[in-house]
């Protein structure tokens, strides 16, 4: 057998929130919530502070402002978070080349083999988070395992300014009193499904036969049955050229397709952002995303005759998406998302839109 992969997952610890409170001193210690204050605006990120109250991400603000009247609002700037995340990535990227960026604040580091002379995997994530201190004043918990999943609950064990390190001899004592909701893709639903059959934690869940997980749950069944074994075989994927850029949320509690709009306009704002890095090709395709509450998955597409130049379009266009959800009114759903596809080549495409405008004047 190869030997073990040894895997990463830096996540920065209230990245937007802590941006914030390092520039600008007089929040620190304060409850901050990165959002415009108003009806229509969510959360995009809480300081810590914040979070003892229940404020959280994708929360509505005025929840969060309800839980937390001295909640200190402030609008988010996405150009600072980005640079911040660049700083970061050149981090990553001085001890290897196998780097998967998950968004602004987190990534996946394959460190199996790297660029420096360090011991370990641990060597090398403690190094990580000591230059990222010194280089932007900001924590990061960092995850150390062998895969992207383990590595994932670890990153968030020992929150905020942690480390967790899960080597493979104990993988399976380290899972077993989980309750499975800490599995990746386990939420409120398929918690419920499992506590019918009586599983609550990961090692009951391990105990049923792979074919009868299958059974019950189809291919997510098989997966279950894998990640309760600690198994997941995903490599960590560098960045390729970009087939899609889009931005989604998971729901702190499920929603009605009639109370997404805001949150699509949000995410179609940080799609958008994400787009404004593309100088070379053109997207003419958006995407809307939405998860049922039974982990159903669907997508609804639009190439409209014009591409969306802005974020207000993008957000009218995927909103219209939800006029295509054949799905009863009653259906809720834990999660939405907003993207561009269809990308071409920004040249030709103005030739393709000089053509047309030619042959129809």
């Amino acid at each position: 057998m190869s030997a073990p992969r040894k895997i990463l997952h830096i996540d920065m610890d209230a990245f937007y929130a802590s941006v914030e409170q390092r520039d600008d001193p007089s929040l620190r210690g304060k409850p901050v919530a990165v959002a415009w204050r108003g009806a229509r605006s969510v959360v995009c990120a809480a300081s810590y502070e914040a979070r003892v109250f229940g404020v959280r991400s994708a929360m509505p603000a005025v929840s969060a402002e309800r839980l937390c009247p001295q909640l200190v609002f402030v609008p988010p700037d996405f150009v600072r978070y980005k640079a911040v995340s660049r700083q970061i990535r050149e981090i990553f990227a001085r001890h290897t080349d196998l780097i998967e960026p998950l968004s602004l604040d987190e990534a996946y580091l394959d460190v199996t083999t790297t660029k420096t002379a360090l011991p370990s995997a641990t060597a090398t994530a403690e190094a990580i988070r000591a230059a990222i201190r010194a280089e932007t004043a900001l924590t990061a918990s960092a995850g150390v395992a062998p895969n992207k999943f383990l590595a994932k609950i670890a990153s968030d064990w020992n929150k905020p300014d942690g480390l967790c390190v899960i080597r493979p001899r104990q993988i399976l004592d380290f899972l077993t009193p989980l309750p499975v909701g800490r599995l990746p893709g386990v939420g409120k639903v398929m918690e419920g499904k499992l506590a019918a059959l009586g599983i609550a934690t990961v090692g009951e869940l391990r105990e049923r036969a792979a074919a009868e997980l299958e059974q019950r749950f189809g291919r997510w069944g098989r997966r279950l049955h894998e990640l309760a074994h600690g198994i997941d075989e995903h490599p960590v994927q560098p960045e390729r050229p970009t087939l899609q850029i889009s931005a989604e949320d998971t729901f702190e509690h499920d929603l009605p397709l009639d109370e997404l709009e805001p949150h699509i306009r949000r995410l179609a704002d940080k799609a958008w952002s994400g787009y404004q890095r593309e100088r070379e090709r053109v997207a003419r395709t958006v995407v809307l995303k939405l998860k049922t509450a039974d982990f159903h998955t669907l997508t609804r597409s639009l190439t409209p005759p014009q591409r969306p130049r802005s974020a207000h379009e993008l957000g009218e266009i995927a909103c219209t998406l939800r006029e295509r959800v054949e799905r009863p009114a009653t259906t809720r759903y834990r999660l939405v998302g907003v993207g561009l596809a269809g990308f071409v080549d920004r040249d030709s495409y103005q030739a393709q839109t000089d053509l047309f405008d030619t042959a129809t004047s």
